[in-house]
């Protein structure tokens, strides 16, 4: 996942959580795009929290879902603008794969993760794989300068890893690439946090839209399927 920083503000921060709505609304802001129309308003309470918006890819071949973009911010957003900047944000503008095309958007499934419980952990390891997420902070050894990057909580689990397998990871993910010592260990900045998740896959989407973009998801499949289309996507 990529993260980058939000405007701070001095608003209170919410605990909302994560539903299929903000998911459905993610899908809502990709296909209006990809279709060139407005997308219909979101139809979730308007709170104001860190977030991030990750697409994974399904595929006949394959049962694992591989991950198809994933942004987001660990500074407080409100949820109505953040929710549909990293929709596209994710999908769209995720370096490390290329943007999302019409032609896969039936494959896609799309979860939201609202962030909260920010706490200082005592050590590199004072924290619980599945429930916790991490942020760490260090000084690269080698250049002098400082590094930063972080996991969700489902992350560690899904990858199958120990503690000190995931913060070793995690390391190599902040940009440096050596074997991390006991020394850099021990300096290490550990912020963990929880997230409430909500997942959606395009199947799940399209059954709840009838009454939102129902012709622009038709015109969609049409035009990812290699259909002539009736305008929309022309």
């Amino acid at each position: 996942m990529r993260c980058s920083k939000g405007s701070s503000t001095t608003e209170v921060v919410t605990q909302a959580q994560a539903s299929q709505n903000h998911c459905s609304f993610c899908f809502d802001v990709l296909i209006a795009h990809l279709t060139k129309v407005e997308p219909p308003a979101p139809d979730f309470e308007d709170g104001h929290q860190p977030l991030f918006v990750t697409w994974n890819k399904s595929s006949q071949w394959d049962q694992h879902p591989q991950l198809r973009g994933c942004i987001g911010t660990l500074e407080p957003r409100k949820l109505h603008s953040a929710i549909k900047d990293y929709a596209l944000t994710s999908a769209l503008r995720d370096s490390r794969f290329s943007p999302v095309q019409i032609k896969e958007v039936s494959q896609l499934s799309c979860s939201v993760s609202l962030l909260r419980c920010f706490e200082q952990g005592a050590s590199w390891h004072d924290w619980e794989i599945g429930q916790h997420g991490l942020i760490i902070e260090f000084t690269d050894p080698v250049l002098s300068c400082k590094r930063t990057a972080t996991f969700l909580p489902e992350v560690a689990g899904d990858q199958g890893w120990s503690k000190q397998q995931c913060i070793e990871a995690l390391i190599r993910k902040a940009g440096f690439h050596g074997k991390p010592s006991p020394e850099l260990l021990a300096s290490l900045r550990v912020t963990r946090y929880q997230s409430s998740k909500a997942a959606l896959s395009f199947a799940e989407y399209q059954a709840g839209s009838c009454s939102r973009l129902q012709e622009d998801v038709e015109q969609l499949l049409l035009q990812g399927s290699g259909g002539s289309g009736r305008g929309r996507l022309g």
